[in-house]
């Protein structure tokens, strides 16, 4: 048995995005996102859900945040939805959509609770996706427009700020893969979106420290570590390849200012159109960083990939892991080893833990969700949480994923992630066990650990 302790001033809490939450989809004067259009297509989400009502947060924020204050949320990482802020991306804003987060926001700090506002959680004005979306260099300026606006009404009050979420996730799948909106495969077009998210990155800084000076600015990545499905030379060469794309490509020109050479050498044939200034807008001194984290992955060589001669095996399972619902391992070193990057190759910034958390089998019965397998999960990861804040790392906080059950993107609503369980046709909230259980850790700043339990 051991007792994992956190700081008095550690900043617990939990995390949801615009999309996947809020609902009221085409109300109010809100713009089309490239979600809107995505999982309106048929054939595009697994189960036909879509975000039209999602949890319907726009109409029931206060009860939702009358309910983080009984968990005793210290925090709430939220996401804008650009579309809900300036309906064709660019152009005249719209009062109601800066109305709502202000009014959120008010509500969220009259309960003692502290908001981090991501920027961008994937939906994209559809309108600004017509004129090309990210694989267009002007979205940087857009962005920058964009989080100027948001920055100008809410800055007075948030004093926590993230530009991009996961922008390797969302430009991987949107327009490598074509899983996610707005569902195209290009290898060519997505290299310059990557630089043209780094681009807006660095223009949504300058952004905010212009219209919000006293507040902290960071951004927010997923950073699984990558192992070499075997122990092969071609093997780890192939895991440094993906590490090299999946991770560095989007961590380095942000926290020190470089791409990857290794990396570059390789894309010669596809290296996107780089202007001598670019790195300089790119690279902005950060007050943190955040990391959005939940397994590893595995990588190996394929010789039949042009260039880069290295694949992300996705399949891949090391004898008798445990999986989520998600077919995801569960492998709680990979936040350590996360969170040592950043003290060992990454400038040593301060951290939030932005997104941990698993999708779980969950069932309402007589009125009771029980989750166990949330709560083992969440104390081994917190366990290695603790861990690398003991070797140095400067964890300044958790934003449990999720807070509700929500609309998981392409899966719809067939994954559910949240220590609140919504029934999604009542929208009845229901909180799990793992809610009681994590209401308890914040409480006491620590939990009792037995390391041996499965």
């Amino acid at each position: 048995m051991a007792r994992i302790a956190f700081p008095h001033d550690f900043l617990w809490g939990t995390a949801t995005s615009s999309y996947q939450i809020e609902g009221a989809w085409n109300l109010d004067g809100k713009g089309e996102s490239i979600w809107d259009r995505f999982s309106h297509t048929p054939g595009r989400v697994k189960d036909g859900s879509t975000g039209d009502i999602a949890c319907d947060h726009y109409h029931r924020y206060r009860e939702d945040v009358a309910l983080m204050k009984e968990l005793g949320l210290r925090g709430y990482r939220f996401s804008v939805s650009w579309p809900r802020i300036l309906p064709q991306g660019k152009g005249p804003l719209n009062p109601a959509g800066l109305d709502f987060y202000s009014r959120l926001t008010d509500c969220l700090l009259e309960a003692g609770i502290r908001p981090l506002v991501t920027l961008y959680h994937w939906d994209l004005p559809q309108a600004l996706q017509d004129l090309g979306g990210w694989a267009n260099r002007d979205v940087a300026g857009w962005f920058g427009d964009y989080a100027a606006a948001v920055s100008r009404r809410l800055g007075d009050r948030v004093h926590l700020w993230a530009t991009l979420n996961e922008p390797q996730v969302f430009g991987m799948l949107g327009y490598l893969v074509g899983q996610h909106a707005p569902g195209i495969a290009d290898p060519v077009r997505y290299m310059a979106v990557s630089h043209h998210i780094n681009l807006a990155h660095g223009a949504g800084v300058q952004a905010i420290r212009a219209e919000a000076p006293s507040t902290q600015v960071g951004t927010v990545l997923q950073l699984p570590p990558i192992y070499p499905r075997s122990d092969t030379e071609l093997d780890e060469r192939a895991a440094r390849t993906v590490d090299g794309l999946l991770n560095r490509w989007y961590a380095e020109p942000v926290l020190v200012g470089r791409y990857p050479q290794d990396i570059l050498d390789l894309l010669r044939p596809m290296t996107p159109p780089i202007r001598e200034d670019d790195m300089r807008q790119i690279h902005q001194p950060l007050d943190f960083a955040g990391l959005n984290i939940y397994t590893r992955a595995f990588a190996y060589h394929d010789p039949g990939v042009p260039v880069f001669e290295a694949m992300l095996d996705e399949h891949h399972r090391v004898p008798g892991a445990e999986v989520t619902a998600f077919d995801w391992e569960i492998y709680p070193p990979a936040i350590f080893e996360s969170l040592m990057r950043f003290k060992d190759e990454w400038g040593d910034p301060p951290v939030y833990i932005t997104e941990n958390g698993m999708a779980n089998e969950d069932r309402l019965l007589d009125g009771r969700v029980e989750d166990p397998e949330r709560i083992r999960y969440l104390t081994a990861y917190l366990a290695q949480v603790r861990r690398a804040m003991d070797r140095g790392v400067k964890v300044r906080g958790y934003f449990l994923w999720s807070f509700l059950d929500n609309f998981e993107w392409a899966e719809g609503h067939t994954k559910r992630f949240g220590i609140v369980h919504v029934d999604f046709q009542t929208l009845r909230r229901t909180p799990k066990t793992s809610a009681g259980w994590y209401r308890d850790v914040i409480r006491d700043g620590g939990y009792v650990w037995d390391e041996e339990s499965p």
